[in-house]
């Protein structure tokens, strides 16, 4: 189904839970209050089905902390059966990946994105208020291992990680991207650092590649592919194709704006629900607003609108 500005939107992210394992210093404070009420798995399929239905094709599993979900490969298999969704992927902050890795594998899952910031113990501890580095790094290579697509997403918080975290990536096979800072919720009070200034530290050695299919440009590694998301520097609402429900069940057409339709009480009511899915289309705004914090109306954070 395509938007008012003739954008085709065959994707939906899905936020299965606000709460996390960890305490990332841009996204949950220490106090963070949690909805407690996320939708169930027979729902989120429902809805799944009703998007489908809208022309979605793709659906991206995030939180959160999707993992810390008892039933999360119920959820990720019955999605994958849905009639009309070819692609199921999951972002996770990695700490439970390598306990999940086999199950996600034999769910159908398509590909894993893991949130990695640094490899720096002290660093990553400081960042989220867990010592878990080992387990993320580990459950990586337990992804890899099992066959997974596996990529590391970044949001840079220190300069100095940036040519590590490569070679990382590098040595292990993985594709890696870093992410600049959008100014939602706890990331507001927060200077991102620009994908300009990252990727003048490349060197000769990276060449542009190319552009992929949703907004990372790509430059070409040694046998991987490193990729800039740079919603601060470049805007690149021209080509956006997605969606978002929130693990409360609003559904939502851009992260800047609070604007969305509750839907958890028509979830049953097909009609209704594909009524609602073309309502949100339809409202798709031309470009978000991170250039101009004061115009920013979400106030939700990450963890509940899908990071």
């Amino acid at each position: 189904m395509k938007d008012k500005f003739g954008r085709e939107i065959d994707y939906l992210r899905i936020s299965v839970t606000d709460r996390c394992d960890l305490r990332c210093v841009y996204c949950l404070p220490q106090n963070a209050d949690f909805c407690g009420a996320a939708l169930g798995a027979d729902e989120l399929a429902e809805i799944c089905g009703a998007a489908a239905g809208a022309g979605i094709t793709k659906v991206k599993i995030t939180g959160g902390e999707p993992l810390l979900r008892k039933d999360i490969i119920h959820i990720i298999r019955q999605i994958k059966q849905t009639e009309g969704i070819k692609s199921v992927t999951l972002t996770t902050n990695g700490v439970l990946a390598a306990k999940y890795a086999k199950a996600l594998l034999e769910a159908g899952i398509n590909s894993v994105n893991v949130s990695l910031d640094t490899l720096d113990r002290s660093k990553y501890q400081k960042i989220t208020g867990k010592d878990c580095l080992h387990a993320v790094t580990e459950g990586i290579k337990a992804l890899k291992g099992c066959g997974i697509d596996v990529r590391i997403n970044t949001v840079l918080q220190y300069k100095d990680d940036f040519l590590p975290l490569i070679s990382f990536a590098e040595k292990i096979g993985v594709d890696i991207r870093f992410i600049e800072l959008m100014p939602i919720g706890c990331g507001a009070g927060f200077k991102p650092l620009l994908n300009t200034e990252l990727k003048s530290m490349l060197g000769e050695a990276y060449k542009l590649s190319f552009k992929g299919n949703g907004p990372a440009v790509y430059y070409k590694g040694r046998g991987i592919k490193i990729g800039f998301i740079s919603p601060i520097s470049r805007t690149f609402c021209d080509s956006c194709n997605r969606i978002r429900l929130t693990s409360d069940g609003y559904l939502k057409s851009c992260l800047c704006y609070e604007d969305g339709i509750y839907i958890k009480d028509i979830i049953y009511d097909r009609e209704k629900l594909a009524a609602a899915f073309a309502k949100v289309i339809e409202s798709k705004p031309k470009e978000h607003c991170f250039s101009d914090k004061s115009k920013i109306t979400e106030k939700r954070g990450m963890n509940k609108i899908g990071g």
